[in-house]
C-alpha cells in the first residue's frame, strides 16, 4: 500500500484519538487528516470535543447527530432480537461501532479521502468492528490503525500528545476507561482490572445503587406493535424519547448495572462493568410478549438464532450476509409481537406482574382453565400420550429382552 495522502479519522477526544492525529501526520506522512465525531447521545460537549480535534492538527472537524438513526435502525433491531452477547450484555457499545462506521465510509467518499483511520489498539472488540465494516462498505479504502502499531505504553502515549499540546485526558483521580452512549455506558480499566475488585459508587452515573433507588415500588406498563416499544403507560414515544424515559425509570430503580467477565473477540477475557438500564428494561418487556404472542416452535428457534445475532453483532459483523439473513427472520416473526407488558420496578428488579395481546395472543383461556370454561378434551390426551411414548415403550421392551 502507498501512502495515505488523506484521512478521515473516527474522533472520540480521548488519548489515543487525539494522538492519532500528530501520529499520522509525523510518523506516517499524511499531509491532510479529517476528524469525524459521532453525537450518539453521550451528552458530551461536542463542540470542545471538535476544538480539540483542531488543536490537535486535523484539517477538519466534523460532528454528525446520529441518535435518530442509532436508536431506530441499530437499537430497535436489537431488542426485537433479544440481543444479549452471552445471555447478559446488551451490546450497547457494540452497537455503534458499524452506524459510526458507515458515516467514516461516507464522510471519506465525500472529501475524497484515500483511507479512513481510527484508535483501537490491538487487544480490544472494537478494532474488529470498525475494520470489519469498513472492509465490507468500501473494501477498496484503506484503514490506518496507529494506535495497533505505535508500540507506546499509556505513560508515553500521553507524553507524546504532550509535545504536540493535546492535554492528558485522564488523571489517577479517574483511572478508568469509559465508553457512553445514550444506550448505556461501559467502565472498564484502573482498579477493576482486578476481577475481586467491587465496583465503586463512583463510577456510575445513569443507575442508582439498589441502596439508593427510590423506596417506593413503581408499576408500568410497556406497548409494542410488530416487536418496537411505542407507549410507555399512555403516553405515546417516538423511539429515541422511548430509550430516555426507559432510561430513566429503570435507572431510578437501580435496575441496569452489569458485573461481568467478557469474552473478546480476540480470545481475552476482560472484566467489564455496564449501565444499561433501559435496554436491558425493554428487552425483558419484549422477551415476556413474544412469550405471549410466538407459537413454541418458532419461539425455540428464535431463542438461538438470538444468540447468534448477538455474536454477529459483538464480533463486527453487522454488514455480513448471515446477518442480513437473520435480520429477514426476526423481521418475520416480530408481525405478531403486539401487546401490552406490564412490570413492577423496584430495588433493582423489574418483576413482570401481567401481560397481554389483543387479536395476537396465543393464550386462550378456555383452553388454559380448569374451571367449567374447559374446551380441552382431556378424552383425547390418552392417545396423544401413547404414540408420544412409543418410542421409549419400544426402547424399554427392547432393553428387557436383550438381558
Amino acid at each position: 500500500m502507498g501512502r495515505a495522502k488523506k484521512v478521515v479519522l473516527a474522533y472520540s477526544g480521548g488519548v489515543d484519538t487525539s494522538v492519532c492525529i500528530p501520529y499520522l501526520k509525523q510518523e506516517w506522512g499524511v499531509d491532510d487528516v479529517i476528524t469525524f465525531a459521532a453525537d450518539l447521545g453521550q451528552g458530551d460537549e461536542l463542540e470542545l470535543i471538535r476544538q480539540k480535534a483542531l488543536d490537535a492538527g486535523a484539517s477538519q472537524s466534523l460532528v454528525s447527530d446520529l441518535i435518530k438513526p442509532f436508536i431506530e435502525e441499530f437499537a430497535f433491531p436489537a431488542i426485537r432480537a433479544n440481543a444479549l452477547y452471552e445471555g447478559r450484555y446488551p451490546l450497547s457499545t457494540a452497537l455503534a461501532r458499524p452506524l459510526i462506521a458507515k458515516r467514516l465510509v461516507e464522510i471519506a467518499r465525500e472529501v475524497g479521502a484515500d483511507a479512513v483511520a481510527h484508535g483501537c489498539t490491538g487487544k480490544g472488540n472494537d478494532q474488529v468492528r470498525f475494520d470489519v465494516a469498513i472492509a465490507s462498505l468500501a473494501p477498496d479504502l484503506k484503514v490506518l490503525a496507529p494506535a495497533r502499531e505505535w508500540g507506546m505504553s499509556r505513560a508515553e502515549t500521553i507524553a507524546y500528545g504532550e509535545r504536540f499540546g493535546i492535554p492528558a485526558p485522564v488523571s489517577k483521580k479517574t483511572p478508568y476507561s469509559v465508553d457512553l452512549n445514550l444506550l448505556g455506558r461501559s467502565i472498564e480499566a484502573g482498579p477493576l482490572e482486578d476481577p475481586m475488585v467491587a465496583p465503586s459508587e463512583e463510577i456510575f452515573t445513569m443507575t442508582r445503587s439498589v441502596t439508593d433507588a427510590l423506596d417506593a415500588s413503581e408499576e408500568i406498563e410497556i406497548s409494542f406493535k410488530s416487536g418496537n416499544p411505542v407507549f410507555i403507560n399512555d403516553q405515546r414515544l417516538d423511539p429515541v424519547a422511548m430509550v430516555r424515559e426507559a432510561n430513566r425509570l429503570a435507572g431510578n430503580h437501580g435496575i441496569g448495572r452489569l458485573d461481568i467477565i467478557e469474552d473478546r473477540v480476540v480470545g481475552i477475557k476482560s472484566r467489564e462493568i455496564y449501565e444499561t438500564p433501559g435496554l436491558l428494561l425493554l428487552i425483558q418487556a419484549h422477551q415476556e410478549l413474544e412469550s405471549l404472542t410466538l407459537a413454541a416452535d418458532v419461539l425455540r428457534s428464535k431463542r438461538q438464532l438470538e444468540m447468534q445475532w448477538a455474536d454477529l453483532v459483538y464480533q463486527g459483523l453487522w454488514f455480513g450476509p448471515l446477518k442480513e439473513a437473520l435480520d429477514g427472520f426476526m423481521d418475520c416473526t416480530q408481525q405478531p409481537v403486539n401487546g401490552v407488558v406490564r412490570l413492577r420496578l423496584h430495588k433493582g428488579n423489574a418483576i413482570v406482574t401481567g401481560r397481554s395481546s389483543s387479536g395476537s395472543s396465543l393464550y386462550v383461556p378456555e383452553m388454559a382453565s380448569y374451571d367449567g370454561r374447559d374446551r380441552f378434551n382431556h378424552q383425547a390426551a390418552e392417545g396423544f400420550v401413547y404414540i408420544w411414548g412409543l418410542p421409549i415403550r419400544l426402547w424399554a421392551a427392547s432393553k428387557r429382552s436383550s438381558r
